[in-house]
């Protein structure tokens, strides 16, 4: 059964099963007591530290081990922003942060602090130059990640952490998605990772901070992990971790070129194959391995489950999946369509033969479900007639509002409108990309006695 969501969490690498099981023999003591077996586990842990730093591109007493990204992200903001509390409480991030940002954020903002959001175009990347402008002499932390989990676009790191230095404003990077591929350029002053991203265990994260940063930690400290990490080391799983983000950065530029081109296949195939279908992300600037697209008309769970059916495992950030109704964050900042989305991200090793199997079984998958949702098939038919429509979607899920809104817009002559009724909170970003897509216009939202109306001018 293919599986396709290595964003979320890549298949143990083999390295990383074999160093476990080894250290699991012989990294079982306390690495900081002085007796052999105290001595022996320090070892396994410095050396751990050294292979992971070397990655990272870091001294080693400046990298700690966490018990997971989230971890290593909610305390390098907790420290960092704890560090610098005389320059002030502003904390700075891009709109399309992982989640883990975003509560470390929230976190910060309800004790009394200040959160500056930045913006991103289309593609899902900053724009340095407004990143830039969002410095200012009160911003003790900046925090921008190296590339993004759910559309996989990379970010300016190097020109952001440029004008952070300028500023003297310490940037925190989040290179969960992009480690196991590469290092990330210079100029960060602390970087959080997490192993199962790149094949290594779950439950092992890291946090580096460098040299001159002002850092205190926050919360309940200990004596391990130069204080910052309380708990006992889960020494086997780190020495896996160190071991396989080793591994994969040896096979990283083969790997990631062979993905590349499947990839690009992907990109391919699903815009001349399937109409009515947004490819998001930087169709250049992007992690190797993952896409991400989204249907129009489609509901995004059933066509997860859907495609499970038919043995392929893939993610998404739709509205319409998971346990929430509420749009993906990210697909928001961008603009983008949300409605149908799938996540591709192949892990190292994927057959080129899963993938075409992939791009046989979609086309027919999405027209399945569109069918099932009553969506249109053609285009709109033109009519005389002058009357504004009103649809009324209230109590209706994605994608029905973009549905019904599909089927009528040719009820009205060029130039008169079709008021769309909902409460769907996913409406907000699916009608205003729905008339990206069709050439429309989105005339705007306005109050409605329950939920929103939302606007839309014929054009063609």
């Amino acid at each position: 059964m293919p599986y396709f969501d290595a964003a979320s969490a890549a298949p143990l690498h083999p390295v990383a099963r074999q160093a476990l099981l080894a250290a699991l023999d012989e990294g079982w003591a306390d690495p900081a007591r002085l007796y052999r077996e105290g001595r022996r586990a320090r070892l396994l842990l410095d050396a751990a530290r050294e292979a992971a730093a070397e990655a990272v591109g870091c001294r080693p007493d400046e990298l700690v081990f966490t018990s997971s990204g989230t971890t290593a992200v909610h305390a390098g903001i907790a420290g960092a922003l704890s560090g610098r509390r005389r320059v002030g409480r502003r904390l700075a991030r891009s709109a399309v942060e992982h989640s883990s940002v975003l509560h470390a954020a929230a976190a910060h903002e309800a004790a009394g602090g200040t959160v500056t959001e930045v913006p991103v175009g289309r593609s899902g990347a900053v724009d340095p130059a407004a990143y830039g402008e969002a410095l200012r002499a009160d911003t003790a932390l900046a925090c921008l990640q190296s590339a993004n989990h759910e559309v996989g676009t990379e970010q300016p790191v190097a020109e952001v952490a440029a004008l952070c230095a300028e500023a003297g404003t310490p940037l925190l990077v989040d290179a969960a998605q992009s480690l196991g591929w590469g290092p990330v350029p210079a100029g960060w002053s602390l970087l959080t990772a997490s192993a199962h991203k790149w094949g290594g265990p779950a439950g092992v994260g890291l946090l580096a901070v460098r040299k001159g940063v002002r850092f205190a930690p926050g919360g309940l400290a200990g004596e391990r992990e130069s204080g910052r990490v309380p708990g006992f080391e889960n020494l086997p799983a780190i020495v896996a971790a160190a071991a396989s983000l080793r591994a994969v950065r040896g096979e990283a530029a083969a790997e990631a070129a062979r993905l590349r081109a499947l990839v690009d296949r992907i990109r391919t195939v699903v815009a001349e194959r399937m109409p009515d279908v947004e490819v998001v992300g930087d169709p250049e600037r992007r992690l190797p391995h993952l896409v991400t697209f989204s249907c129009l008309y489609v509901d995004g769970e059933t066509l997860l489950h859907e495609l499970d059916r038919r043995g392929f495992s893939v993610s998404s950030g739709s509205s319409c999946t998971s346990s929430t109704l509420t749009p993906s964050h990210v697909l928001k900042a961008m603009g983008v369509l949300s409605e149908g989305n799938v996540r591709v991200s192949l892990p190292p090793g994927t057959a080129g033969t899963d993938v075409d199997r992939f791009l046989e079984v979609l086309p027919a998958v999405v027209a399945e479900v569109r069918q099932r949702l009553g969506a249109p098939v053609s285009a709109p038919r033109p009519s005389a007639s002058a009357a504004p429509l009103v649809v009324d979607a209230l109590g209706r899920r994605c994608p029905v509002p973009v549905i019904e809104l599909a089927k009528v817009i040719g009820e009205v002559p060029v130039g008169a409108t079709v008021t769309v009724l909902s409460d769907d909170e996913a409406a907000r970003l699916d009608i205003p990309a729905w008339c990206e897509m069709r050439g429309q216009k989105y005339v705007g939202e306005e109050r409605a006695d329950r939920g929103s109306a939302h606007v839309v001018r014929r054009l063609s």
